[in-house]
């Protein structure tokens, strides 16, 4: 199987959930999509990333993106799951969880880690842009939780830079400065970017965000 890479198409896929039978691509319709992987049902790590997950799930929502999660282990596994998240997490998981019991999703998308275990997948993170390619690749160890805030920030950035001519810098968050892309001249910014920039050097130009 080929490794998937940034700007690939999102591998397609029917599987069972536990919001009921899905087809990806069907699934994600014009919605942007965060597939995020856990090796196995009642882990520690991933009881509070699910539930972080639901807690910023108005979020996601906003920035008209979904959110599906994905375990090897079997539906009635992933229900019972689901409770003790609810229970101690302190919230309501409101999105799918892939029960993918024939690893067929894991292997679609790489995420079977066979120096571990030739069971476990690895915790990895997709972001799937509205045009099903994937836009970013993110994979954790075990002993650390994902921040969601930083997956919130790349979708900001990528909806940003997807629609303007402009890159975000080191540790932007939405409504700072960006950078103007080194394609655009000087003559062409006022044009572009009416709010004015700054200009660090010829190679660092800076404008305030254009759709805020």
């Amino acid at each position: 199987m080929a490794t998937l890479r940034l700007g690939d198409i999102a591998p397609d896929f029917e599987a069972e959930t536990t919001l009921g039978k899905i087809h990806f691509h069907e699934w994600l319709g014009d919605s942007w999509g965060v597939l995020f992987s856990h090796p196995a049902d009642f882990t520690p790590v991933c009881t509070t990333e699910l539930g972080m997950a639901a807690n910023y799930y108005p979020e996601f929502v906003k920035r008209n993106a979904k959110i599906i999660a994905l375990s090897v282990d079997g539906l009635d596994s992933h229900l019972k799951w689901i409770k003790d998240i609810n229970e101690t997490q302190n919230t309501t998981v409101n999105f799918p969880i892939i029960a993918d019991e024939d690893k067929h999703v894991a292997n679609l998308y790489d995420m079977l880690h066979p120096n571990a275990s030739d069971k476990f997948t690895v915790r990895s993170v997709f972001i799937i842009g509205s045009d099903k390619k994937i836009k970013l690749m993110l994979t954790y160890p075990a002993s650390t939780g994902r921040n969601f805030d930083e997956i919130l920030r790349v979708i900001d950035s990528l909806q940003l830079t997807a629609n303007y001519s402009v890159a975000t810098p080191a540790n932007w968050k939405d409504g700072e400065e960006v950078v103007i892309a080194p394609s655009i001249s000087d003559q062409d910014i006022p044009a572009k970017f009416p709010k004015g920039f700054r200009a660090i050097k010829y190679y660092l130009r800076m404008t305030p965000q254009p759709n805020k």
